[in-house]
Order: C-alpha cells, then structure tokens, then sequence
C-alpha cells in the first residue's frame, strides 16, 4: 500500500528531518510511528499524503510514485488519503454536518449527495444525532468522531492519524480506538497512527516503526518489536511509561 524507498528529508536551513528511510506499510494494516518529539513522525506523514517532497528517495502509495505527480494527481491522491488530527481541525462556524459535508464541497459533489453521505458518515461514527450541533457544544471525543467521518468523505483507501488521541481522556480515546479499529475491519482502510502514546499503539497497532532523530532503528510486529527490543531509543520509550 505504502513504500518509502531511501526517503530524506531536508529543510532549506540544512536541517534533517528524515534520513534514508525504508519502509513498508502493508495494505489494511493498522501501523504505528513512534518516536519522541523532533523524531521525524508528522515529516513522514505529510511525506505520504503529497504536502511535502523527499529531498531524496521516492515515495510510493497504492504503487504510484508521488514524484510522478502533477497538481491535478496530487489533489487526486489527498481524496484517497483522509487525516484526523490532534486538535480536530473543524470549522466553528459550520455543524458538524457541515464540516463533514466539506470536502464532498470541494470535490463537486452535488448537493444531494453530500447530503446522503454526510448522513451516513455521521450514523457511522455514532453522531446521527449531532448532524446541527456546532464543534463548541461537542465533547472532545465527539469533535474527533467529525473529524473522522470528514476525513472518510470522500472514500479514501487510507486513513493518517496524527496524535489523534493525545488530547482525550483514557475513556475516550478507547471509544476513539474501537471506532479506527471496526472502520480498518469493516472498510479495509490501512490506518497509519502517529502517536506517543504506546499503549495506544499495543491497543489497536499490528506493526510499529521507531523513529529517532530522523532515522528508522526498527519495525516489525508490535509485540516483536516491544518485547525484543535492544536499541537505546526503543527502550528509552518503553521506559518511559513504567
């Protein structure tokens, strides 16, 4: 589904966000990135969804290269490719139907449509009955449940999360897990999950990836990863949480 092959990143000041990455991220997988903050995680996602470009390297989703791609292509691969984040990204001034109904706007969809399909994303995420309620009326967990059924507007094979849970209470980000869990079991999306939080990753993960100062130092099977571990970084993070 996804492939970094050699990927680098490297900002105009000579800054080093990523070094010669390797990486294979299977189709309906849920797949974790951890690191510590500066690590290289939200570099790498905005890598896979076309918002940057490798200084070096190539970047594959689906088997297209991203380097191929015009801005028409781009804008083609962001429909295929949703994102969640941290702090929910939803407009005030619009319900959560309406935040849900933006990028069916965007992509042309008429207004029936949208209408058909913000209802059922909405059911979908368990908020049918929040459709006219403003995100300042939603709880946190209920304005990362817009977030998501925006995110899955318009029918993307893959879904990036960007320390979509790090702002919930353990209760809600469970809630949020099984929802991220039942949508890659129902709808086969692949699930790439940026986060800190380990226990979010041994919750819901099936492989992880370890990030640190821009180097890939291991990836595999979570529990491989977490229990045989001998790399400094690894077990720093693991260490961290006893």
């Amino acid at each position: 589904m996804i492939r970094l092959n050699g990927v680098s990143k490297r900002y105009a000041d000579g800054t080093a966000a990523l070094e010669n990455i390797d990486l294979t991220i299977p189709a309906g997988s849920i797949f974790g990135i951890i690191g510590r903050s500066g690590a290289g995680k939200s570099t790498l996602l905005r890598l896979i969804n076309g918002l940057e470009r490798p200084s070096a390297g190539e970047v594959l989703v689906e088997g297209q290269a991203l380097s191929t791609l015009g801005a028409a292509g781009l804008r083609g691969l962001r429909r295929r490719v949703g994102m969640i984040f941290q702090a929910f990204g939803l407009l005030a001034n619009r319900t959560s139907a309406g935040n849900v109904a933006l990028p069916l706007e965007l992509a042309g969809v008429g207004w029936a449509g949208r209408e058909a399909r913000v209802a059922d994303l909405l059911e979908r995420v368990g908020l049918a009955d929040k459709a006219q309620v403003y995100p300042a009326r939603l709880s946190g967990g209920q304005r990362q449940r817009v977030g998501i059924a925006r995110a899955l507007a318009t029918a993307p094979t893959i879904l990036l999360s960007d320390e979509a849970t790090s702002a919930l209470d353990p209760e809600t980000t469970r809630s949020v897990l099984a929802l991220l869990a039942d949508l890659n079991r129902d709808m086969g999306l692949t699930i790439v999950l940026i986060t800190h939080e380990l226990d979010v990753v041994r919750a819901i993960c099936d492989h992880v990836a370890v990030l640190d100062h821009g180097r890939l130092i291991e990836a595999g099977p979570v529990g491989e990863v977490f229990a045989g571990s001998r790399h400094d970084a690894t077990l720093a993070l693991l260490g961290e949480e006893r």
